[in-house]
């Protein structure tokens, strides 16, 4: 028996978690329950987060949480709630399987068979986000070789367990050479551990035209946040629906598991809600928890009942569908269906579902970092690059540096700019050491002081290292 914590959520949520939870138990789920109360009514209340230290407290204690969606109320400074438990409870691995029902929902993609697997703690959903001049925003894209790892390892597993033939990473690093490209990197290295399993690259721009055109050429495809945020809505979409798809976010001592979909407060209480994403999450939860048994009996069922066009709102088609259904009629449907299996549809065997058992983080051995030089980013306005440059220059001989580079966006203005390119107040300054290879960490406080004094604004320092001799920077746009 394994206790779990359940939240029913907002809008449809209660109706599609009262549906899940008796189709899972009349299937003889081996589950004991603590409900908690999340999302919009906590949030009025005045918490912020949605979620009190007590529940927290519940759902540390039982690892495994079943959560239906929730409201975040718009304003107010209100956190999402799935992206902070994601975070806190270090839940790194977001899987999203996308399966074609055809021809009982309607599809263009009849053999689609993928799971997407996301990283779910950092990227750009890191939310380090500033407003450095009157014109430009930053966010801080952070990615991490822990996190690379673990993700591209569970990645692996999941294919080895689940007897998938092959894993395809999607990356931007022919743009993004320092994170993007750690990511690759990592995956190639963590790849030629699993030689029994192909293995590919995609940058994501044409890796994503290819899976929303030929779906069926991938299988399962791991990625950093923000891509696998986007392009797992993207194929549960072209599956069929994305009220169909579930999701399990699994970390090393917790895993969290719902559906995608948000909770449609239109279509609360009207007993209108399809439960079939939220559905796909609990199957995921009890395979993770070894009861296969019960996931298998349940997931053959729910397919029968799909196949023998018993549908809800969302998905019935006349001609195809025979009979629309309601929220609890369709949970009585799947119950009914519990000692069957699809005819049509590929019946599901999950003899090899478990929890995957992934070794620990090993932190590599330091390498030599060497300080080379510092970008620093002014707020200037009103001035050409060339003007800013010679500017800067005055205090060369001072700091014992040489100004490099200046850049706008990301784009290099000076030296050698062009006159057609626009540029906003933001502007990013290379100093090098005037002689030798390594900056003294003085030198940026003298360099800061420096341009102070010609009452320019600084706003921010980037250090430039080389790691064991190789520059890990970025060069200018164009450099």
């Amino acid at each position: 028996m394994t206790r779990i914590t359940v939240a029913k959520g907002d809008g449809i949520g209660p109706e599609i978690m009262d549906a899940t939870l008796s189709i899972i138990l009349a299937a003889g789920a081996r589950i004991e329950i603590d409900e908690i109360e999340v999302g919009e009514k906590v949030y009025l209340s005045g918490n912020t987060s949605g979620i009190a230290r007590e529940s927290w407290d519940v759902i540390r204690r039982n690892k495994v949480f079943l959560k239906a969606p929730i409201t975040t109320p718009q304003g107010g400074g209100y956190k999402s709630l799935n992206v902070t438990t994601r975070k806190f409870l270090g839940l790194y691995a977001n899987v999203r399987p996308c399966v074609s029902l055809h021809p009982f929902v309607k599809t263009k993609h009849p053999v689609m068979d993928l799971v997407i697997i996301r990283e779910n703690e950092e990227d750009l959903y890191a939310g380090i986000e500033h407003q450095q001049t009157d014109e430009v925003m930053q966010c801080l894209k952070l990615i991490s070789r822990p996190g690379c790892e673990k993700i591209v390892r569970y990645a692996f597993e999941y294919a080895k367990q689940y007897g998938r033939k092959k894993v395809t990473c999607f990356t931007k690093d022919n743009i993004m050479k320092q994170t993007d490209g750690l990511f690759h990197k990592v995956f190639d290295e963590i790849a030629a551990e699993y030689p029994e399993i192909e293995n590919e690259h995609w940058i994501v721009d044409i890796g994503s035209a290819k899976m929303a055109d030929t779906p069926e050429a991938f299988d399962v495809i791991v990625m950093p946040n923000l891509y696998g945020d986007i392009l797992s809505d993207v194929a549960a979409q072209i599956a069929g629906s994305v009220g169909l798809a579930g999701s399990a976010n699994i970390g090393e001592e917790c895993a969290m598991f719902e559906a995608i979909h948000g909770s449609a407060p239109r279509r609360a209480g009207q007993n209108m809600a399809n439960p079939s994403g939220l559905l796909q999450g609990a199957i995921q939860m009890l395979t993770h928890i070894g009861q296969n048994d019960v996931a298998e009996k349940v997931q053959n069922a729910w397919l029968r009942t799909i196949e023998e066009g018993i549908h809800t709102y969302d998905i019935y088609k006349e001609g195809v569908s025979k009979q629309k259904v309601g929220t609890r009629e369709f949970a009585e449907a799947v119950i009914a269906r519990l000692s069957q299996r699809p005819e049509i549809l590929k019946a599901v065997s999950y003899a090899k579902g478990a929890a995957l058992k992934l070794p620990k983080y090993v932190r590599k051995a330091p390498a030599l970092k060497e300080l080379v030089g510092v970008d620093v980013f002014v707020h200037h306005g009103s001035t050409t690059p060339d003007a800013l440059a010679a500017n800067l220059r005055r205090i060369e001989q001072e700091c014992r540096v040489k100004l490099t580079m200046i850049t706008n966006r990301g784009i290099k203005v000076w030296p050698e700019g062009f006159e057609e390119t626009f540029c906003t107040d933001h502007w990013r300054c290379r100093f090098k050491p005037a002689e030798g290879r390594i900056l003294a960490k003085k030198s940026i406080a003298m360099i800061l002081s420096a341009i102070d004094e010609l009452s320019i604004d600084s706003i921010k320092t980037e250090n430039l290292y080389d790691f064991d001799g190789v520059p890990c920077y970025a060069l200018g746009q164009g450099q």
